[in-house]
């Protein structure tokens, strides 16, 4: 989990792959918020497109790019959780996101966390690790 987190830390560019509502892979710029309790949470808003592909559809790739021409696919499971300390914790983690949402208890603000995960992680001409999270 530890390389994972410090992937993610230093990632400047971040994707979501989903499979839209008209069956076709969608990708998006996407952040990741923080880990708590083992778990990597995201965010985003009922009112999108992702948010209803979400939950048609669970299953998901997160990429992230590193240095040295590295890279890092989560594959997993997107979980919806109703926490407000978790929403808090994102307002407190994300300016962006709080300019959007304002209070944890904004009707459309969303908060999930990526369940039964895997991080391949890898570099050009070295053979990728694979992580169970």
């Amino acid at each position: 989990m530890k390389k994972v987190l410090r992937f993610l830390k230093e990632a400047e560019v971040q994707y979501l792959a989903t499979i839209g509502l008209d069956g076709k892979p969608k990708v998006r710029p996407f952040q990741f918020m923080f880990e708590n309790d083992g778990k990597l949470w995201f965010c985003t808003g009922n009112t999108k497109a992702v948010y209803n592909e979400l939950q048609k559809q669970p299953y998901v790739e997160f990429c992230a790019s590193g240095q040295g021409m590295s890279w890092m696919r989560l594959k997993a499971k997107v979980v919806f959780a109703d926490d407000l300390a978790i929403k808090a914790k994102v307002l407190e983690h994300s300016t962006l996101v709080k300019s959007i949402y304002k209070t944890p208890d904004n009707p459309s603000f969303e908060v999930f966390y990526l369940a039964e995960a895997t991080a391949s992680i890898s570099a050009i001409g070295k053979s990728p690790e694979i992580v169970h999270l």
